[in-house]
């Protein structure tokens, strides 16, 4: 493990979905114990931190991100011991553990909500979320025409009949952060955490914690996460009050020393949005998802780079760097289609070309690790699976589905167990026999880790080498990058001590130069050509 305070300005850090890494009882559903019993996988292929999403006490409405208790661990999960074992583990192993933490809403079933829903209008047990009158004759409209993430309405209306704000599932009541509860409550949360040894906290929802006290309409269409608006004044992304919230968290997190971390979730318009949550003072890195939105295009690649180093090396923060994870189409599947952009999980019109997939993904994953800053990597993604979009109606649990009346599949694709080994589902994930809550496709035999495990020309292979290799060259990590010249369709940078990345986006092979040797190349390059849709490494001879 990387003793340096400032491990996280180049770190790798793998994405962990527990419910489908790996089950250790035999129930079909992953859990805490499977990934304990798999962090040499992780070791070994060469990460340096975890990132786990929630396993917190939950009704798993939204696959965990319905939270009724913080600090206790789901049963489907394990136990408290479990997860205490699991930070211990990980230490072992020479590893760090990022947890998640979710300050935007609670379950409707945490003891603040069921507390305000029993005191009734006007109580201080209601001042904790937002509740407000509707509008119309007799309250029968909600207040504000904001509409949720997940589809419909943003307000759901109660008994007595006020109306409560869920820019998510209604199971997720949005809390109230001008109230001192909820700042000390939350405040609190991160000490307990920090306190078991837990060495950093992705923050979910991070731009959208406060809203506009004025409650004002949108007054347009639907706005959703995945389309952040541009405007000046957006009443519940992005909002200027989040940055006073996220300094008094940087003070917590400072008292336990200054190798804990944060990331943050935060979708916004622009670079220059995003690095105001990175300051000093403030969280020290963000997920750069205009990266991970951008088209397999090398136009639009060299914008979103040139934009996202200069706006966060602006305010002495590192670029963060990633691909997929468990809120998107996996990235196979997305370069396997003419429109490589994401797509908020459709129904699907026409199968994606995975073989050019993967070619792609080989590439973006070299591209991705050469450039300056820290990576983070979904699990699955070294093992090049797809998204699963074939997956029947009848098992499809993401409330996205049931939302949009059945228009928008969700992410369940994305979130399929994994395959370890094996012929035949389960693939090593779970008992023989025992089905996985959901389904694995049956083509993925090929696609296991015991599968591709001493396979050279495998993605696995491609992932333990190009990580090993990163690990190892001195211009590799933090720092800054050189734009090359290229041909048009061909990006190619060089970093210091001599090292050039190329990566082919043409429609034509490209001439490598002689005075590099090919370190590391996502497929061999061709009597001295780089292929289309491949990316390499070289170092200055």
């Amino acid at each position: 493990m990387d003793n340096s305070e400032n491990w996280w300005r180049d770190a790798v850090v793998y994405e962990v979905y527990p419910r489908s890494f790996a089950d250790a009882n035999g129930d079909g559903t992953g859990d805490l114990a499977g990934l304990r019993a798999r962090l040499g996988y992780l070791a070994d292929l060469g990460v340096d931190a975890v990132w786990t999403t929630p396993f917190y006490r939950s009704p798993m409405v939204d696959g965990g991100y319905d939270i009724e208790d913080h600090r206790a661990v789901d049963p489907l999960f394990g136990t408290d011991a479990d997860a205490l074992e699991l930070i211990a583990e990980v230490h072992r192993a020479g590893l760090r553990l990022l947890i998640d933490v979710v300050p935007n809403h609670t379950s409707d079933r945490h003891r603040w909500f069921r507390a305000a829903l029993a005191a009734g209008p006007g109580s201080p047990e209601r001042a904790r979320y937002h509740f407000r009158p509707g509008r119309g004759d007799d309250g029968e409209l909600p207040p504000t025409d904001w509409r949720s993430v997940f589809g419909g309405p943003a307000w759901r209306r109660v008994p007595d009949g006020e109306w409560y704000l869920h820019l998510f599932a209604p199971e997720q009541p949005d809390l109230n952060w001008a109230h001192p509860d909820v700042r000390a409550e939350y405040e609190y949360l991160l000490r307990f955490w920090f306190s078991r040894g837990v060495d950093g906290v992705r923050i979910d929802v991070a731009h959208g914690l406060v809203k506009d006290s004025a409650f004002p309409d949108l007054g347009t269409g639907h706005e959703d996460l995945m389309a952040p608006p541009d405007r000046i004044r957006h009443p519940h992304w992005d909002l200027e009050g989040v940055h006073g919230i996220y300094r008094s968290w940087r003070k917590v997190a400072d008292e336990f020393g200054p190798d804990r971390v944060f990331v943050a979730e935060a979708w916004v318009a622009k670079p220059e949005r995003l690095a105001c949550y990175v300051r000093p003072g403030e969280l020290h890195t963000a997920f750069n998802f205009d990266f991970l939105r951008c088209s397999w295009d090398a136009g639009a690649l060299r914008s979103v780079i040139d934009c996202t180093v200069h706006a966060v090396h602006a305010v002495g923060a590192p670029a963060t760097w990633v691909l997929s994870n468990h809120d998107v189409v996996r990235h196979v599947t997305r370069f396997g289609r003419a429109n490589t952009r994401i797509e908020d999980h459709p129904c699907p019109s026409e199968p994606a070309d995975l073989p050019l997939g993967r070619r792609r993904a080989r590439a973006a994953l070299l591209l991705m690790l050469a450039l300056p800053g820290g990576a983070y990597l979904y699990q699955g993604e070294e093992l090049g699976l797809e998204e699963v979009e074939d997956l029947p109606d009848d098992v499809l649990t993401d409330p996205t589905w049931e939302r949009s009346g059945h228009t928008q599949r969700g992410r369940d694709g994305c979130r399929v167990p994994l395959p370890w080994s094996g012929t035949v589902p389960p693939f090593g994930f779970t008992g023989d026999g025992v089905p996985t809550w959901l389904p694995q496709p049956a083509r993925w035999r090929d696609l296991t880790v015991q599968a591709q495990r001493d396979d050279p020309e495998s993605m696995l292979c491609l992932y333990r080498t190009a990580l090993a290799a990163r690990r190892e060259h001195p211009a590799l990590g933090d720092g800054t990058m050189t734009w090359l010249p290229a041909p048009e369709g061909v990006l190619s940078f060089a970093r210091e001590p001599g090292f050039e990345c190329v990566v082919n986006l043409s429609a034509e092979p490209v001439e490598l130069p002689d005075s590099a040797r090919v370190l590391l190349a996502s497929v061999p390059p061709e009597g001295g050509r780089l292929p289309v849709d491949a990316a390499a490494w070289l170092v200055r001879r």
